[in-house]
């Protein structure tokens, strides 16, 4: 299970809209083959058939697919935009932190929305994810949540 890690986090990134913000989350786990490319269209897909419910807190999109569709192995991904992104909720947008989720199971699935939702339980770490301006900024975070 790969859990926002150094390879798999990237800061001031620049997407046109919430399609772009959500293959960049996905890319950073294709290059790690955590999840094939299917799984990538697979998120977009859902988020054009089911709109952005998975914008779940102000400023955060957790977009994700099924696990048939190509993930390799658990992991979370996110990257910070650099300028926010309007993804069509009425009262989270816009979004500026998308993680990007691959389960391979439905246990894996809850245990990293688990671990997630800990970490942005504290409004304060919303902040400093949306401010940080390297990945030690973010491990920092991280490590404050064990």
């Amino acid at each position: 299970m790969r859990f926002l890690e150094p390879d798999i986090v990237k800061i001031g990134v620049e997407a046109a809209d919430a399609e772009s913000a959500i293959e960049a989350a996905g890319n950073l786990l294709l290059q790690e083959g955590l999840v094939e490319e299917s799984y990538i269209e697979a998120m977009k897909e859902a988020y054009r058939k089911n709109g952005p419910y998975f914008v779940l807190a102000p400023h955060i999109a957790i977009p994700h697919a099924r696990p048939e569709d190509g993930v390799n192995e658990a992991s979370v991904s996110l990257i910070q935009l650099k300028e926010p992104i309007v993804f069509g909720h009425i009262m989270n947008d816009p979004v500026q932190i998308v993680f990007g989720l691959g389960a391979s199971s439905s246990d894996e699935h809850l245990i990293l929305l688990k671990k997630l939702t800990g970490l942005l339980n504290d409004t304060t770490n919303v902040e400093k994810l949306s401010n940080a301006t390297s990945y030690d900024e973010i491990k920092n975070i991280l490590e404050m949540e064990r």
